[in-house]
C-alpha cells in the first residue's frame, strides 16, 4: 500500500476557537475587508509584506493618486493628502482575543492599542487613512492611545524636532549612559545642531535634516567609548576619537555643510 500524504496543516487551527471570524474567511485580511464592507466603508484591505503573516495580519494604506490626479491634488471630501499614512492588524497567539492595531504616518509610529471586533479595527483604519488625526483617533476609540512625539509630528516639522531633543535629553535609559546624555545635551546647547533632528540607533547618537524617518546619513554619528572618549564615523566610514562631549559635538559641527538647511 503506498503512503498517503500528510495533511497539510490549517494556518488558522491555533486561532480559530478565539478568532471563528477569521478563520471562516481565511485569513484576517478577508475577514477586515468583509466587516468593511458591511459597515459600507471605503477601504482596500492588503496583505503586508511579509509572507509569513499573510493569514494573521493585514494593512491599509492612503490611496495612491490615479493617472487623472495631479501631485498636489487632495480628496476633496476629507481633504487628505497622500501623507504616507498606513495601519496594521495583527492576530497574536495567546489565551485572549485582541486584534493589534498600529496607525503609521510617514514611517512614524502614531498611535496603538488593541480592539476586541473587526468592526471597530474597520472604522479605526477608515478613518486613519482617511486623513483622521491621533486625538479624534483616541478620543473615538478609547483602546488606542498615542503619545507626544506622534502629536507634535502632527503638528508639524518643528515641533516633531523639539520633540524629539526633549525625548533624547531623558534618561540615562537603555543605551544612553551618563556620558552620552551629556553629549545630547551639550549637541542641544548648539543652535546650529539644535535646528537637526536628533536620532538613537543603539549607543549612537544621530542627526538629521528631517524628523520623520529615514534620516539622512550625511552628518557623523558619535557614540561614548566611556571615561569621556567619543568616537565619531563619517559618512564616508572614517573614524575619528576624542576627549569631551564638547570636543565630539566641535568636530561634528565642523563638518557641517556650510549651507545647512534643516
Amino acid at each position: 500500500m503506498s503512503e498517503q500524504p500528510p495533511e497539510h496543516t490549517d494556518p488558522l487551527g491555533a486561532y480559530a476557537a478565539l478568532y471563528p471570524e477569521v478563520a471562516a474567511a481565511g485569513s484576517v485580511r478577508d475577514a477586515l475587508q468583509a466587516a468593511a464592507d458591511r459597515a459600507g466603508l471605503e477601504l482596500a484591505v492588503e496583505l503586508t509584506s511579509s509572507p509569513g503573516w499573510r493569514h494573521v495580519a493585514a494593512k491599509a494604506e492612503t490611496e495612491t493618486e490615479t493617472e487623472t490626479e495631479t501631485e498636489t491634488e487632495t480628496d476633496t471630501e476629507t481633504g487628505a493628502e497622500a501623507d504616507g499614512r498606513s495601519a496594521t492588524v495583527i492576530i497574536p497567539r495567546g489565551e485572549e482575543r485582541v486584534f493589534l492595531v498600529d496607525c503609521w504616518l510617514g514611517g512614524i509610529h502614531m498611535a496603538t492599542g488593541g480592539a476586541l471586533e473587526l468592526a471597530d479595527v474597520a472604522a479605526v483604519f477608515h478613518a486613519w487613512v482617511r486623513g483622521s488625526g491621533v486625538r479624534e483617533l483616541t478620543a473615538r476609540w478609547p483602546f488606542l492611545r498615542t503619545w507626544d512625539l506622534a502629536e507634535a509630528h502632527e503638528r508639524g516639522e518643528a515641533e516633531a524636532v523639539a520633540a524629539r531633543w526633549r525625548m533624547m535629553q531623558r534618561g540615562p535609559l537603555p543605551h544612553r549612559d551618563a556620558e552620552l546624555l551629556d553629549l545630547i545635551r551639550a549637541a542641544h546647547a548648539e543652535p546650529r545642531l539644535r535646528a537637526l533632528s536628533p536620532g538613537q540607533s543603539m549607543w549612537w547618537f544621530t542627526l538629521s535634516r528631517r524628523a520623520a524617518h529615514p534620516g539622512v546619513g550625511e552628518f557623523p554619528r558619535t557614540r561614548s567609548l566611556g571615561r569621556g572618549r567619543f568616537e565619531l564615523t563619517f559618512p564616508d566610514r572614517s573614524v575619528r576619537v576624542v576627549e569631551g562631549a564638547e570636543a565630539a559635538v566641535a568636530v561634528i559641527l565642523e563638518h557641517l555643510p556650510p549651507d545647512l538647511t534643516p
